[in-house]
């Protein structure tokens, strides 16, 4: 792969990503702290912590990919409270952040092994990939957390 191939993947996976956290905003907005907050059940996840995991996650491995240090706290992903605010401006500066990460691709990033923490490591774009369908799901998951929400009883 040449530095044009990169770009093109770069421009691909900003598109995905950027159309994600626009899906992420559809559902936070106009919510209010009870339902960003809400858990289902015991040991499942509001809307607030899949959003913010998501967006950790994501972040993490678009560092890893380029080989460069990650401060992520996972664990504190999951005690996350937030109002819709918080969530949209965490969303702003992730669509900010990939940008610039991405613009710093390089064909190496994409077609070389790269580790992430307690993972195997993969190549630079099967980490991308797989991470956008890490999204997926918890975009899915808030999706289901809403309409339990409403459905309460």
């Amino acid at each position: 792969m040449d530095q044009a191939g990169a770009r093109t993947v770069a421009q691909a996976f900003g598109k995905l990503f950027h159309d994600m956290h626009d899906k992420f905003r559809d559902q936070v907005r106009g919510l209010d702290h009870g339902t960003l907050n809400w858990r289902p059940l015991p040991k499942a996840n509001s809307i607030a912590v899949l959003v913010t995991h998501s967006l950790g996650s994501e972040l993490e491995m678009i560092r890893a990919v380029r080989s460069l240090p990650s401060d992520r706290d996972r664990d504190s992903e999951f005690r996350v409270e937030a109002e819709a605010a918080d969530l949209l401006g965490l969303l702003d500066r992730a669509d900010h952040e990939v940008d610039e990460q991405l613009a710093g691709l390089t064909p190496a990033d994409l077609i070389e092994d790269r580790a992430r923490k307690d993972h195997p490591s993969k190549t630079g774009i099967e980490w991308l990939i797989s991470n956008y369908g890490h999204a997926r799901e918890h975009l899915a998951q808030i999706e289901l957390t809403k309409q339990l929400y409403d459905s309460r009883t």
